[in-house]
């Protein structure tokens, strides 16, 4: 939240009169929840907690126990450790119950803190003067830590709305001690001091941008839990393993690889161990290749490279799997049985339904022999000439 929001409303709702107020937004914003219960006024008074939006991603659940009016895009002043802190309203209503399940907030366990008011004009004013300071912050304090000889980058910089606290994030691969850094954080900066560490995939969120889908990053716009990725999910789906094209904008593995990994997993328990090789009388044969949309899988007669390639369904690879066990051999990989040769195709009789019925090109019908008429059927060249006829009688005396 590096500028004053502004608020729009999209569904058209007012506030006035048990209207929603709930499914206004704002453009700015990074991982906002829709809120799907915004046009249901019965809602909106369903409980006093509100969700509330800080810089970028960091987000916090407080209580509004003075019953202030507030809507969905509302600046508020919050309850802080020290002081006070200016953040955005982004949920309010029924949904922040479902809001805090999911993060695990229980109520009874955990303290939640208050909000005190709607954000007034000094208390903006404390903030622009705070945020105004994080770059400069930021950069001083990349010099002290490589003065220090930490092994640590040092991302982003947040002062709390009324300026009395700074939080540091990083980025470190090993464990860092930065009790002396802190220390000299205090006394140059004169605030207090939290430091923060984040991912890799977090800085990608925070930071934004746009993925090679062509869509907004993932990370950046709707994902709040990271999992492991791995290069197993890549072979799984047969994808292919060059790490310039699986890396993301983060440098790690991207996560949408992990989005249809359960489905092709689901997918391939109809399919033969790929570890099983095919004997038959032309030779024996290793896998090569599974084609999961199409229910296929490829076969070379060499084990460490590419050769005679032959590509057969996944029903006759689980045939000649079952006839190798019994001792048996067939002629050839691709030979099908009688009833996989027969396909009739009940619904498409006449072939109305194909595409390509009107690719081939229409062949005229022969001529039939008629008589040949002296001119009617010759060509200009070949008819022959018209009889003059002359006039020999004299012409009359006048």
């Amino acid at each position: 939240m590096d500028t004053i929001p502004t608020t729009k409303k999209g569904c058209g709702c007012s506030s006035k009169g048990g209207g929603c107020g709930g499914c206004s937004y704002s453009s700015h914003q990074k991982l906002s929840t829709f809120d799907w219960l915004c046009d249901l006024p019965e809602t909106h008074s369903d409980t006093d907690y509100v969700e509330v939006q800080f810089k970028n991603t960091r987000k916090g659940f407080f209580v509004n126990s003075a019953q202030i009016p507030v809507e969905k895009g509302d600046i508020v002043a919050v309850e802080a450790s020290p002081g006070h802190d200016i953040g955005e309203v982004t949920l309010t209503g029924r949904l922040v119950l479902l809001q805090m399940n999911k993060n695990k907030i229980n109520p009874e366990k955990y303290e939640i803190r208050k909000i005190y008011r709607k954000a007034r004009e000094t208390d903006l004013e404390k903030y622009n003067e705070a945020k105004a300071r994080e770059q400069e912050t930021m950069i001083k304090a990349r010099q002290i830590a490589e003065s220090l000889k930490l092994d640590m980058k040092i991302g982003d910089v947040e002062f709390q709305g009324d300026g009395n606290k700074a939080i540091f994030y990083y980025i470190a691969d090993d464990r860092v001690d930065f009790r002396q850094l802190i220390k000299v954080f205090a006394e140059t900066f004169r605030v207090r001091i939290e430091m923060k560490q984040i991912g890799a995939r977090q800085e990608a969120g925070r930071i934004g941008g746009i993925g090679p889908c062509g869509r907004e990053l993932c990370c950046s716009g709707w994902m709040t839990n990271f999992n492991s990725v791995s290069t197993g999910s890549a072979r799984t789906q047969d994808i292919s393993l060059n790490p310039q094209k699986l890396a993301g904008q983060c440098g790690k593995l991207k996560c949408c690889m992990n989005f249809e990994l359960d489905t092709y997993v689901d997918a391939l328990k109809d399919f033969p161990s790929k570890e099983i090789p095919l004997e038959t009388l032309d030779g024996t044969y290793y896998h090569f290749k599974t084609d999961t949309f199409k229910g296929t899988m490829s076969y070379s007669s060499a084990p460490n490279f590419v050769a005679n390639v032959v590509t057969i369904s996944a029903d006759r690879a689980r045939e000649v799997i079952q006839l190798n066990k019994k001792g048996q051999k067939p002629g050839s990989l691709d030979e099908s049985s009688k009833e996989a040769e027969k396909k009739i195709d009940f619904n498409n009789v006449v072939g109305e339904d194909s595409l390509t019925r009107f690719d081939g090109q229409r062949k005229r019908p022969a001529k039939k022999n008629r008589p040949q008429h002296p001119r009617g059927n010759a060509s200009p060249q070949q008819r022959p000439a018209k009889p003059v006829k002359r006039n020999d009688t004299p012409p009359a005396d006048k």
